[in-house]
């Protein structure tokens, strides 16, 4: 049995919905306000985000509803 490994986005789609879940964000934040929650990890993840042609003005409740992450 072969273990499929989780994207890295949907890890970090993970932690995003958990920052919400504990009301530290809000869904209609912007993705820009988890750059001051996230300090060096952000430059990575900011990345990520605009290869997948969000802007940091979009907000988190975009990121939220994705359902696949795979790249075509």
């Amino acid at each position: 049995m072969t273990e499929q490994l989780a994207h890295p986005m949907v890890k970090f789609q993970r932690k995003v919905s958990s920052l919400v879940d504990s009301k530290i964000i809000k869904p209609d934040d912007s993705i820009g306000k988890i750059a001051l929650l996230l300090g060096n990890e952000w430059t990575y993840w900011k990345n990520e985000l605009l290869a997948f042609d969000f802007s940091m003005k979009d907000s988190v409740k975009e990121l939220l509803l994705v359902e696949d992450w795979d790249e075509e």
